[in-house]
């Protein structure tokens, strides 16, 4: 049913739970995976000067991160079971829903698996919903897992 399942990973529990899910699905389907790690952008950009050791800084721990995060789903495609054809994928300057849904777009998946971190009230009007944003402007189905 799936041939090609997009695995959105922020290194989180809810995502590790989301990536146990995504290469799954992606064995049951024989479907490749692709997991997007989107760095947020920089967040102090425009207040005031701007230190580049600052913005420096934050890209190299956000890389790091992603690095952890894609590496856990490495291990668990290489677990015992048939073989998972994955590509890992590192956007940057990109918030992270647009981000998710591009790389889809880019890569022409067909499902979008995504942990939730289950937020609600004033969190999530402050935060803002990732998951609630990929399945109301998604054109493909999206899997949401806590």
């Amino acid at each position: 049913m799936f041939k090609h399942i997009l695995l959105a990973t922020d290194g989180s529990a809810a995502s590790e739970s989301a990536a146990r899910s995504a290469v799954s699905l992606a064995r049951i389907h024989g479907a490749r995976l692709t997991a997007v790690f989107v760095v947020d952008p920089f967040p102090y950009l425009g207040i005031a000067n701007t230190n580049p050791m600052g913005l420096h800084a934050y890209l190299s721990a956000a890389r790091d991160h992603a690095a952890a995060a894609h590496a856990r789903v490495m291990a668990l495609c290489a677990e015992p079971g048939p073989a998972v054809d994955l590509q890992l994928r590192l956007l940057e300057d990109v918030t992270a829903a647009k981000g998710i849904l591009a790389a889809a777009k880019d890569e022409g998946t067909d499902l979008i698996v995504a942990g939730s971190h289950g937020r609600s009230g004033l969190d999530r009007m402050l935060l803002g919903s990732v998951a609630g944003k990929l399945v109301s402007l998604s054109p493909v189905p999206v899997l949401i897992v806590r």
